[in-house]
């Protein structure tokens, strides 16, 4: 096909790179989401993501995210805005915390730059942060905030530039296969494609032809709490921090909004949601004082009581690593879902890779770990 026509269902960032990688190379892209590009339903939302290099998850991430680096600086410059702030990152724990060693392991295995603190290190370099005595901080300059809202809205405009079309608000009813490849039934219009792309996020098990993929919802929630002195808690003077603390866990962001910290406790678990649907607006309280106790006890320059609450939903396969490769069974689609947490910062990689399996049937990245096979 010359120019295939291809559907691209759902627009959070992993639809959106997506689209913005077809769309660049010439193919007929039709991007539907039921909500609005940038919305704060799933997992593309919050204000701020981490990008980091020395990956925890596995070594094997290395490449692409130096890849996905580059492609973020890609399109910065395509859209003329700033997504990427490298402000650096921690990961803080007891030593021989197995995130810890494992941070320190794949940044070693890629001889990365990176910087192992003692604890009395870290309180001088790090004061926003309270750090018992056997703790370590392992410093990772490559690492930084995404701004994750821009960034989606950035990728679909310039998408669009390249000739995408995007639909929001067009809730899709029915996929279905056909002589010729696939028909997209939506509340309002239907539409005939090649190759039809899934990226819908944790909205994958309401979908017919997914049903099958092992995809748990879940709910992520975030805290933001006041800085008492919003200076000293902007990116340049505070990295973006992973903490893996006995009594509490949880990922740290500087202040994006002139005010705030924002705190996504690991420790407190992510509940199970039948669907994004019934995702609440706000947290339990237990949770929101379980989420003070942590920051009162790690962060001694916030007040600790939340001054903003968050929810999103988020689809995780069994081993939290993504489903990303053909669907199993249909050769004319490509499924891209169950990022488990930890897809954004690599999304524009895996738009690329999505766009080559469309319109190569194969990447030169090495993607084996995500296949979707692996769970047949």
């Amino acid at each position: 096909m010359s120019r295939p026509r291809v559907a691209v269902i759902g627009t959070g960032v992993i639809g959106a790179m997506t689209s913005w990688q077809l769309a660049r190379r010439g193919a007929d892209v039709l991007a539907l989401d039921t909500h609005s590009p940038g919305h704060d339903r799933g997992a593309s939302a919050g204000e701020s993501r981490i990008f980091r290099t020395a990956y925890k998850e596995g070594s094997h991430y290395v490449p692409l995210l130096q890849r996905a680096e580059r492609l973020w600086r890609d399109l910065e410059r395509a859209a003329g805005t700033e997504l990427l702030t490298l402000c650096g990152g921690l990961t803080i724990g007891p030593a021989d915390h197995p995130d810890v060693q494992a941070v320190r392991r794949c940044a070693e295995a890629h001889d990365l730059d990176h910087e192992v603190l003692d604890a009395a290190q870290a309180r001088k370099r790090f004061p926003q942060h309270r750090f018992d005595d056997d703790e370590v901080a392992v410093l990772d300059p490559a690492a930084g905030v995404l701004r994750p809202e821009p960034a989606v809205q950035a990728a679909l405009r310039v998408a669009a530039d390249e000739g995408a079309e995007v639909l929001p608000h067009h809730r899709v009813t029915d996929v279905a296969e056909t002589a010729r490849g696939w028909r997209i039934s939506s509340d309002s219009s239907t539409f005939d494609v090649d190759h039809v792309v899934f990226a819908p996020g944790p909205w994958a098990p309401a979908l017919e032809p997914l049903r099958s993929l092992p995809i748990e919802v879940r709910m992520i929630t975030a805290c933001w709490f006041a800085a008492r002195d919003p200076g000293a808690h902007r990116p340049e003077e505070m990295p973006i921090a992973i903490r893996r603390h006995r009594d509490a866990g949880f990922s740290c962001f500087p202040v994006l909004d002139g005010a705030s910290v924002k705190v996504v406790p690991h420790h407190l678990g992510w509940p199970t949601l039948q669907s994004p649907d019934e995702l609440p607006r706000s947290a339990a309280p237990a949770f929101a004082r379980a989420a003070s106790d942590a920051a009162q006890r790690l962060l001694p320059g916030v007040t600790p009581h939340p001054v903003r609450i968050g929810t999103y939903a988020e689809g995780f396969t069994p081993d939290e690593h993504a489903l990303l490769g053909p669907l199993p069974g249909h050769p004319g689609a490509t499924v891209m879902t169950g990022f488990s947490g930890h897809g954004f910062k690599l999304a524009p990689v895996f738009g690329e890779i999505g766009a080559d399996l469309v319109l190569r049937g194969s990447t030169a990245h090495d993607t084996r770990h995500l296949d979707p096979h692996r769970f047949a």
